[in-house]
């Protein structure tokens, strides 16, 4: 692993982590909140929100291309999935229907889930595409 693929690699990881990070936060103000999921939503969650990524991450320190093809994907579909229901949908998710003492907290870490799922959909895609052209 040459100089590059360790800056990328560290890159990627630390948008991972932060993004698990603010996911407990965010799941902290779900919960206070009382803000209820379906059981669809939270299969999703757990499964493409946390576990995606991480797992993503484990598998590209054996196979770069296909772990971070992994990261994109789960990043790319928390991001999709946090907007709508953050931002889109007229639901009790949405940012604006969340209890007053909870709203800051829970938009504020909404925001962030929707840039380290950018960020990290990004990078992991930029990831995928170097393995493949061999730089």
């Amino acid at each position: 692993m040459n100089r590059n693929d360790r800056a990328s690699w560290g890159w990627l990881a630390a948008a991972v982590l932060a993004h698990l990070i603010v996911s407990i936060v965010h799941g902290v103000a779900h919960a206070r909140a009382e803000v209820p999921l379906s059981r669809a939503a939270n299969l999703f969650v757990y499964f493409v929100v946390l576990a995606g990524p991480l797992v993503g991450l484990v598998l590209a320190r054996q196979t770069r291309r296909v772990g971070s093809a992994v990261v994109a994907v789960t990043m790319a579909g928390s991001l999709v999935f946090g907007v709508v229901n953050h931002f889109v949908l007229a639901s009790p998710d949405h940012v604006a229907h969340v209890a007053p003492e909870w709203r800051l907290l829970f938009g504020a870490t909404a925001i962030l889930l929707a840039v380290t799922e950018a960020l990290g959909a990004t990078l992991a895609i930029r990831s995928a595409l170097a393995y493949r052209s061999g730089t």
